[in-house]
């Protein structure tokens, strides 16, 4: 096969694969209410299916980052494809919840896929192309939702919520055989071959452990109690000696000093802040999709149709991702930033006072989409501009996994929040819900001052 003809059928082959992180996505947010029937515990307990989940993703993602800088880029992506499988059986199969998490675990290296598809962009599509691919990719995730909610809530009310895992594994499988047939074989002959930083990623992944287990049980346990504070100290130490590590180490894991520059400081200061917002709009609005009337803001929908409440925040990155190819002919990147920033802001301020209505959160998913999708386009170019190649798998999946991490904290923040704001009923009440989209107004408010005030400083400098 020509090199033409194989780079031309590379990259829908690589959006195939990034899709599966969609697809187990879904399988999250939307099935709250339901696992939590189906398994007799609460929807704050239920919500560990989706924490557990971006926890695995958010350790997982810098290592598969990093390993997609070395040869073997497309035996690490089948691999982690197939314990992604095996995660969606033993989900399907759980005859009890802690079982449930373990699938729910191992899925959750499908945060880790996007930035290993970016890798292989970059090293095999021609470099006309090579840009708009690795932009296109990084919104898949957020594009896809479109696909894989509607998917879930139609399999899942139609059969029953393990048939969503069944699916999701027969996705999975077949973007294995893409994979197999479309990428390259072999190794990757011009990829470096270093040593694995064994001790920062150990670090890394026992640092956001602790940080994240704070976060989520804080409310249980108490927010001044010894067990909550011992986490949030270990946190601060174990990632206090991950940095010092990284900075003095040959081959880091994440190469920090790349990071400082300012193109990439916005672009990962900005992915963590957003994806903690984005994911607590996406799993409330899930939530009162389908809580019942009678909680005061539920819609009362069937699963079935709850999916397609996520329909407009796909439909919104696909046009923000579009939009962005023809803005960056006018204007920079990190215009982008604070343009996105200001979409979400409007849709989170629009939820706080306006969710008890199906029109009024369909527009508020609607903004969201927008706002993340013109954000994520431009995240990803922004840090290729400032990384060398051999670090851009390395670099794109640290900015990832502060999206994972941030996606992470707002499951766990929202969680927190619900659990604290039960009703008899065992939902949710009308104050936990104002609080939690509250707390994500307010998140977003802050990153766009920050990116309006650093865009001023870049003019004034410039000038």
């Amino acid at each position: 096969m020509s090199e033409r003809a194989q780079s031309s059928r590379l990259l829908p082959a690589l959006i195939y694969a990034a899709l599966s992180t969609s697809i187990v996505s879904s399988l999250g947010m939307l099935l709250v209410p339901t696992i939590s029937t189906e398994f007799h515990v609460t929807v704050g307990t239920a919500q560990w299916m989706l924490t557990i989940n971006l926890l695995v993703g958010a350790i997982v993602t810098p290592v598969m980052g990093r390993l997609s800088d070395g040869p073997h880029k497309k035996r690490l992506l089948v691999g982690a494809l197939t314990i992604i499988l095996v995660g969606s059986v033993i989900a399907s199969l759980a005859t009890n919840f802690a079982v449930f998490l373990i699938g729910r675990e191992l899925q959750g290296l499908s945060y880790g896929i996007v930035p290993v598809t970016i890798a292989l962009a970059r090293r095999y599509l021609p470099a006309d192309k090579s840009t708009l691919g690795i932009a296109s990719l990084s919104v898949t995730v957020s594009t896809g939702l479109g696909i894989g909610y509607p998917l879930t809530g139609i399999i899942a009310g139609t059969l029953d919520y393990q048939f969503a895992f069944w699916f999701a594994a027969a996705f999975v499988a077949s973007a294995m055989i893409v994979l197999i047939v479309a990428v390259p074989s072999g190794p990757d002959t011009r990829a470096p071959r270093v040593a694995f930083d064994v001790p920062g990623a150990t670090l890394l992944a026992f640092g956001l452990a602790a940080l994240l287990l704070a976060v989520s049980e804080g409310e249980t346990w108490g927010w001044a109690a010894l067990s909550t504070l011992s986490c949030f100290a270990l946190a601060v130490i174990l990632f206090t000696i991950w940095v010092l590590f990284e900075l003095r180490v040959a081959h880091p894991l994440i190469n920090l000093r790349v990071l400082r520059k300012p193109d990439a400081l916005v672009a990962n200061l900005t992915a963590i802040t957003l994806g903690t917002v984005m994911y607590m709009v996406l799993s409330i609005g899930s939530i009162i999709a389908q809580a019942p009337e009678e909680t005061g803001y539920g819609v009362a929908l069937p699963v079935f149709w709850a999916g397609f409440v996520m329909l407009p925040f796909s439909v919104g990155s696909f046009m923000a991702n579009r939009a962005v190819r023809h803005l960056t002919k006018r204007i920079r990147m990190t215009t982008l930033l604070p343009l996105g920033a200001t979409l979400v802001t409007a849709a989170s301020l629009l939820l706080i006072f306006a969710h008890t209505q199906l029109w009024e959160i369909l527009l508020g998913m609607l903004l969201v989409g927008m706002g993340v999708g013109t954000t994520y386009a431009a995240m990803p170019a922004l840090i290729a501009r400032t990384v060398a190649t051999e670090e851009l798998g390395s670099a794109v999946s640290f900015n990832q996994v502060l999206r994972t991490v941030g996606g992470s904290f707002g499951s766990a923040i929202s969680g927190a929040v619900l659990a604290a704001h039960l009703g008899a009923d065992g939902h949710p009440t009308a104050n936990g819900i104002f609080l939690a989209l509250a707390i994500s107004a307010i998140g977003c408010v802050a990153v766009l001052v920050g990116l309006v005030i650093d865009r001023a400083r870049g003019a004034s400098a410039s000038s």
